[in-house]
């Protein structure tokens, strides 16, 4: 019997690879750090059983109607807005993504970025690397206490409820909107639920958890930014697409805002004379929330198992279904 072909649209780890060897015919972009080529990836696609592809990788129709033979699209991600999810189901194609085995390793990266941002972390490292450090002082690099402080998590799935774990254990008090409301994270996590305007008002943290659909491009927006207050800080480690980066610079230029803490971006990556790296108030990471290597590994398996469990009948772990919002 023929193994079903597999195309994975950046190169990964061998001993990640190995134990699927005899199940797939392995078909694998060389380059890690570099994205396929979309006409290679058309390319490859006409001869694929099934795709594990990244963000960075466009399924659209163009790509959907070029694989004739695709029955599975494996997601590196718990986000899917890189794939159109109605047109590959409409053409019998699974999409799979990566939710659960990523969600405490972000909260992770988010309550560290929270936590950078507030207390001004980078800024203080470069001061010593610059040799600009002569004399310790009482207000030298001030920044703002966590501690009993009200964070506003905007997105109360997996990541936001892990987010609001953590912070909890500083004592903050929680504000959270969602969609819909969450009753069980809210007698779990002595969480309250408020209306966007509401969130934005009274919290002094305000981090977005929200994934990027029609409904949520750019809801931080110039309007969002002039509700908070102007010593609030905003992070976001879901979507570049939330935001409106000019918004935002403005907000955060005109003191609209304290600060902010950045791992995604509208466009990415972003080069290094990006308008927001030329604010000291903001802390920037290369969308690294997922990138530790136990949770990274977890990943790549789960994709795997979702592409033995499609091409082999036995049907996919984490399969991608639409809400009638997303449609």
């Amino acid at each position: 019997m023929q193994k079903p072909r597999v195309y994975i649209t950046r190169k990964l780890p061998e001993y990640l690879l190995e134990p699927y060897a005899s199940k797939f015919d392995f078909r694998v972009w060389h380059k890690e750090d570099e994205p396929v080529p979309r006409d290679v990836l058309l390319e490859e696609i006409q001869h694929a059983d099934g795709l594990l592809c990244m963000l960075t990788e466009q399924i659209d129709d163009e790509l959907l109607e070029a694989g004739r033979r695709l029955k599975v699209v494996a997601n590196l991600a718990v986000g899917y807005d890189n794939i159109d999810v109605e047109t590959a189901h409409a053409k019998g194609v699974v999409v799979t993504n990566t939710p659960d085995v990523l969600s405490e390793t972000t909260a992770d990266l988010t309550l560290a970025l929270l936590m950078a941002t507030a207390r001004r972390i980078v800024e203080a490292n470069d001061l010593i690397r610059r040799d600009y450090w002569r004399n310790w002082s009482p207000f030298l690099l001030a920044g703002t206490d966590i501690h009993h402080k009200t964070i506003g998590i905007v997105g109360m799935g997996r990541i936001g409820q892990a987010v609001a774990r953590r912070a909890k254990g500083f004592g903050m008090k929680i504000l959270y909107h969602n969609r819909s409301r969450n009753y069980k994270a809210e007698r779990a996590l002595d969480a309250t639920y408020v209306t966007f305007d509401e969130l934005l008002r009274e919290s002094d943290y305000v981090v977005s958890m929200v994934p990027l659909t029609d409904e949520t491009v750019h809801m931080f927006n110039r309007d969002a930014f002039q509700k908070m207050k102007p010593t609030a800080i905003f992070i976001n480690t879901s979507r570049g697409g939330v935001m409106d980066e000019e918004a935002l610079y403005e907000a955060l230029q005109q003191k609209d805002i304290t600060a902010a803490g950045l791992d995604v971006f509208e466009t990415e990556p972003i080069r290094a004379d990006h308008p927001l790296l030329e604010l000291d108030n903001v802390v920037c990471l290369p969308h690294i929330g997922s990138a530790s290597v136990e949770t990274r590994t977890n990943m790549v398996t789960l994709c795997l198992d979702n592409l033995q469990g499609v091409l082999y009948g036995n049907g996919p772990k984490t399969p991608v279904t639409l809400s009638p919002l997303e449609k």
